[in-house]
């Protein structure tokens, strides 16, 4: 079985992480070639799919490693621009790892189509529901002859419901098509088909139709993921701060606690989530839009903002996490079967069913979240993260190659990261380069020596 713990793949350079991605991948040599320049997507496309094109705008692509899920190893592409969030749920999938990896399933596939219905008063809205579920096989008849080779392949309308809201400034209902869109993320199947089976509920109930599409608030599309963690695996062990497995693991079970009650603290513990399942939304060509205000929205069903996640302390001292989202993807179809990358990012990962996909994306959202909760409750979230924003500081002051990684180092070192520290610690590095040109002579060194002491380099 191939196994996703590609230890030190951030040590290589550029093309021995693309040999490793195709040793694991089994993918054809000249697949990488679609990453072209840098990832740019070429004008031709990027003009057919969105309206003005002017050109296109590439995002970092990494891979996330060391993911088990459903005894099955994953690298994972991921499209982001902050520094932190690979090596983030990298990190956490490690952990699982050890501890047997993730569990995930997908609870449902069902995506709902809404038709608006107004024009009868709250005291008729009960003689037309009865009306609707009356009709409800001839209903769904029509709704599958929009896409019959849909019905085909085992998808297709499942079911109607309708939801009445009397007391709005403007009573109306709505009735819900319920759909099975197989591997396609179907926003142009439902949007189809409530346009289609629209005029006959009209005629049927004697209102007319307003608005005909779908939500994204998609609860019957849900996934879930979950981990168990030995707490030796997540403890501190740093010189000057130990902290036991166990401690950390009631830690974050109390962090859990603030993001369930109160909503202020939710909003970035599920963006913390959201880090890794966006990243993977956006590189597989899925609508990171719609996955965003569903889960959100989903965030609220209750009344209150809170955690999707769960964290809790089992009775064997394991560190338990549950997530559960609704994922509006599709692994066929649109931009995922056009865009290049999205199309190699989909190889990377064994060309699954939108499913897998799914369950795929939950356990790198509940990684993301598991490394955040350890982060806050140990060391603070800033030491990690600023190690990587270290090097962003180093090439916005002009580092280049190798001066990124010493000018980073020293920052970090020294605890002193900032613009204005980049830019001293470069001034100095080429001046005792090129003060030592032609020694054998450790480049940070010669800073340090430049700046007459260790503590003066800044």
């Amino acid at each position: 079985m191939r196994s996703s713990r590609l230890k030190g793949f951030f040590k290589l350079d550029r093309g021995e992480r693309l040999d490793s991605i195709r040793e694991f991948g089994e993918l054809p040599v000249d697949q990488t070639r679609t990453l072209g320049k840098d990832g740019a997507l070429p004008f031709e496309l990027a003009d057919l799919f969105i309206e003005n094109a002017i050109g296109s705008f590439p995002l970092p692509l990494g891979i996330a490693t060391n993911l088990r899920v459903n005894g099955r190893d994953y690298i994972v592409p991921m499209a982001v621009e902050e520094s932190s969030v690979i090596a983030a749920a990298s990190n956490a999938a490690r952990w699982a790892y050890e501890s047997g990896g993730f569990t995930a399933e997908a609870v449902s596939n069902l995506m709902i189509g809404q038709i608006q219905m107004l024009g009868l008063s709250p005291e008729e809205f009960d003689s037309a529901e009865l009306k609707i579920h009356r009709n409800r096989e001839i209903i769904l008849r029509m709704a599958n002859e929009v896409h019959p080779r849909l019905l085909m392949r085992g998808g297709g309308a499942r079911d109607l419901e309708v939801r009445k809201f009397p007391h709005a400034e403007i009573p109306f209902f709505v009735v819900h098509v319920l759909i099975d869109p197989k591997d396609a993320m179907g926003a142009n199947i439902v949007n189809a088909v409530c346009e289609k089976v629209a005029p006959f509920i009209e005629q049927l109930t004697g209102g007319h139709s307003g608005l005909k599409i779908l939500s994204n608030l998609a609860d019957r599309r849900i996934f879930k993921a979950q981990v168990k963690i030995k707490p030796e695996i997540i403890a501190v062990n740093e010189p000057g701060e130990e902290i036991d497995g166990l401690t950390v693991a009631h830690k974050i079970h109390e962090a859990w606690v603030f993001a369930h009650e109160d909503a202020y603290r939710a909003t970035t513990h599920n963006k913390g989530i959201m880090n890794g399942i966006d990243p993977v939304v956006i590189a597989t060509g899925n609508d990171w839009r719609a996955i965003e205000s569903g889960c959100h929205a989903f965030a609220a069903r209750s009344g209150q903002y809170r955690s999707l996640s769960r964290w809790y302390v089992d009775s064997e001292n394991m560190l338990c996490g549950e997530l559960e989202v609704p994922l509006q993807i599709g692994t066929v179809g649109g931009v995922t079967r056009l865009h290049p990358l999205a199309q190699f990012s989909l190889s990377i990962l064994g060309n699954p069913t939108s499913q897998e996909l799914g369950c795929v994306m939950a356990a790198v959202g509940l990684a993301s979240n598991l490394s955040a909760l350890r982060a806050l409750v140990t060391t603070g979230i800033q030491r990690g993260h600023m190690k990587l924003h270290a090097k962003n500081l180093a090439l916005a002051a002009g580092a280049r190659g190798k001066e990124v990684e010493i000018i980073s180092t020293l920052m970090v070192r020294d605890k002193k990261i900032s613009a204005s520290h980049a830019e001293r610690a470069l001034e100095l590095l080429r001046g005792a380069t090129d003060a030592n040109r032609g020694l054998d002579l450790d480049p940070s060194l010669a800073v340090n020596q430049s700046a007459r002491g260790p503590e003066a380099w800044l």
